[in-house]
């Protein structure tokens, strides 16, 4: 596999929903008012999910970008300290953020002088590729919850 090859389709599965719905899907016409319920059994509400997903892929994206990135306590700096967004425009701007960061992080794999493989010299042996893949990983992951929430909320549109 060429090296264009491989990051076209890191591209894409950091982006993609062929096999599962997306982050757009999930979102789409989330009921308000259940934004911070937890139903019987889940740890998480939506909100709580969904914050969590911008913070860490927020932290990935600019720890690949920035020597002199921070990133947050773990694990408090990586939840929200209530299950209820702060404002519906939190919520709008947090689901914005999972979109655009999730852009970003496919250029950075795609612009053809990040080197893939090579170390992240700020960092402890992480490279582009690793970290792309854990971001990748990572929201799969969360998203998978976030759409069984939904369906344990009543709140996923049944086709």
């Amino acid at each position: 596999m060429s090296d264009e090859v491989l990051r076209e389709q890191l591209q894409k599965f950091l982006t993609w929903g062929k096999a599962h719905a997306d982050w757009a899907a999930a979102l789409k016409d989330f009921p308000k008012a259940k934004r911070s319920e937890k139903p019987k059994g889940a740890p998480y509400s939506a909100w709580e999910l969904l914050e969590h997903v911008r913070i860490a892929q927020w932290d990935i994206l600019n720890f690949c970008r920035d020597p002199k990135h921070a990133s947050p306590d773990w694990p408090t700096g990586y939840w929200p300290k209530s299950p209820a967004p702060p404002s519906d425009a939190a919520w709008e701007e947090a689901a914005e953020a999972v979109q655009k960061d999730a852009a970003a992080m496919g250029e950075l794999v795609m612009d053809a002088r990040n080197d893939l493989y090579a170390p992240i010299a700020h960092g402890k042996g992480q490279t582009i590729l690793r970290e792309a893949l854990l971001l990748a990983d990572h929201n799969s992951y969360h998203l998978g919850q976030f759409v069984l929430l939904r369906r344990m909320l009543g709140a996923w549109p049944e086709k």
